[in-house]
């Protein structure tokens, strides 16, 4: 046995390393790559600030004011108001309750948490596309979901549809890697989230129920596939054998417990929200208008060329991806892609088929807002087709042309009457700006209906712009919203319940919608009490008139 060689270890001499030199230059190139290694969270934060910029711009609308007025109700009064109205948005009323206790009320308080919501979803589709397709593929996603009309609405909105987009794309990602991790092991913790997440989402928004079945076609789909690829592979020096399957017995089972469970816990919720579906009777049946919104409106801001572009894109998509995984030997990459069109086609076709089938037949559940949990899947396929496009520069070009296109339905949802033409902030800011001028006066409201909303009072406005009625007696009301357990305030009787409550009142301010208007009658009750109409103004759909005492 021979002894061990020894010899000498040669120790390096200390590197020198050249000093780094601060300054823009290096901070912009620190900034850049930071931004090339997490893409998720870049095009989230870019999400966050392109969806938050201006949100307070908007007017409030009807569906706003309805989130305004529950999310600032005792927990009693709006436990009370589930249970006759709204029970599909009353976890979202009550964390926007506690987002309003935290903050404050503000427009921009408001939407901030739909913004927050937009970021996080695009970095969501971001992880999405990488899962699926690739690192391309994921940054391709995450803009185009930022460019998409409806994003940007959602993003502004103080409603829950950004979260219902956010929900869709996470519940996906959830149980894809529940999926994937039944191949290689036990993963009942990613299932048993699959099933928790699935029940928290259907709670959230009743729709959400529709992208855990496109889960199941999807699964459906890729299991016919796998059978496909396993029927026909022919193993030859140029052949594939095809690997493991995605979608075994053990996946099947195990989906059909989790989202089996889901739906018995949520079954009881369900139930309570179709007692109230006479909420949604202002839906209308399928019509011509229906195919137009389906084109244009649900994801693309109702316009048409843009919808055209982003259709046409993603048949693209999905055909490339179709006719490459039929050659005789695809490609891994090919593989992948045609996979992609498993998972996203589904989420985009089948809530909205659903919705269109239920509303055809009778139950009138279609609406376009209801349609943006497809959103992310909409900037996958369309990511599909532009991923295609080589060199890198091409691609970039591509991108670019998207954000032209993109840049006037962005300018068009920030702007003041951009929702529903809603004019109420200008009617609020001539009512501030007139009562400015007179601080310490005795002043009184009389509120008439709402222009869409007969049974709704303009007491929305106010509920919307507080400041602009603070220390304003309303004259008519009869009974109090939250304590009838219903939206909004009615008024009584007003010749009776006005001149009751004018006591030293020198001015009284109408504030009313331009149909159904009650200001003859309140005129004809003021003057009675020696009231006359001095000023009057309108604003889109609201008219407004300043009674004194003569």
């Amino acid at each position: 046995m021979s002894s061990p060689r020894t010899g000498s270890i040669g120790v390096p001499h200390a590197v020198r390393r050249a000093p780094v030199r601060a300054g823009v230059r290096g901070t912009v190139v620190a900034a850049v790559a930071a931004a090339v290694r997490t893409p998720e969270l870049t095009i989230g934060a870019l999400g966050v600030v392109v969806a938050a910029a201006f949100s307070w711009v908007p007017s409030l609308w009807y569906d706003e004011a309805a989130t305004v007025t529950s999310a600032q109700r005792s927990w009693p009064q709006l436990w009370a108001e589930l249970h006759t109205v709204d029970a599909v948005h009353g976890l979202y009323y009550a964390l926007m309750h506690a987002w309003f206790w935290l903050v404050g009320y503000t427009p921009f308080t408001l939407r901030l948490p739909s913004a927050l919501a937009v970021g996080v979803a695009a970095g969501l589709v971001v992880a999405l596309g990488r899962r699926l397709g690739g690192r391309r593929l994921g940054i391709t996603a995450g803009i185009v979901f930022l460019l998409l009309p409806r994003v940007q609405w959602a993003g502004t909105e103080g409603r829950p549809y950004a979260t219902i987009t956010t929900l869709s794309v996470c519940l996906t990602l959830v149980g894809m890697t529940a999926l994937r991790r039944t191949r290689t092991g036990s993963a009942t913790g990613w299932w048993t989230a699959y099933g928790v997440l699935a029940v928290v989402a259907v709670v959230f928004n009743v729709y959400l129920a529709l992208a855990v079945v496109a889960h199941a076609v999807a699964l459906a789909w890729t299991l016919l596939a796998e059978r496909h690829a396993l029927r026909t592979a022919t193993v030859t020096r140029a052949g594939r054998t095809p690997g493991p399957v995605l979608v075994s017995s053990r996946v099947l089972v195990r989906w059909t417990v989790a989202a089996g469970a889901a739906a018995v816990v949520v079954a009881p919720f369900v139930l309570v929200v179709s007692s109230q579906a006479k909420q949604v009777g202002w839906i209308k049946d399928i019509s011509r208008d229906t195919f137009g919104q389906v084109f244009s409106t649900a994801w693309f801001g109702a316009s048409d060329p843009y919808a055209a572009v982003i259709w046409a894109l993603m048949a693209a998509g999905v055909g490339v991806a179709h006719v490459r995984v039929r050659q005789r030997v695809p490609s891994v990459r090919a593989l992948f892609r045609a996979q992609t069109v498993r998972v996203a086609l589904p989420l985009v076709v089948v809530p909205t088929a659903a919705l269109l089938v239920a509303t055809a037949l009778g139950e009138r559940l279609y609406s376009p807002k209801y349609a943006t949990l497809s959103l992310p899947f909409v900037a996958v396929l369309v990511a599909l087709a532009l991923t295609t496009i080589r060199p890198k520069a091409l691609l970039a070009a591509a991108v670019a042309v998207l954000v032209v296109l993109s840049v006037p339905t962005a300018v068009t949802v920030k702007g003041p009457e951009a929702k529903q033409a809603s004019t109420w902030a200008h009617a609020a800011s001539i009512i501030s700006a007139e009562r400015a001028a007179r601080p310490s006066a005795n002043e009184g409201v009389v509120f008439g209906s709402v222009y869409r909303h007969p049974s709704t009072t303009a007491e929305i406005i106010r509920v919307s712009y507080p400041d602009a009625f603070a220390g304003l007696t309303d004259l008519a009301v009869g009974t109090d919203g939250a304590d009838e357990g219903v939206l909004w305030n009615t008024n009584g009787d007003l010749a009776t319940t006005i001149p009751s409550r004018l006591g030293d009142i020198d001015t009284v301010w109408y504030v009313g919608g331009t149909s159904r208007t009650i200001r003859p009658e309140v005129k004809a009750v003021l003057e009675e009490q020696g009231f006359e109409a001095v000023q009057n103004w309108q604003t889109g759909k609201v008219i407004m008139t300043e009674f004194v005492r003569s």
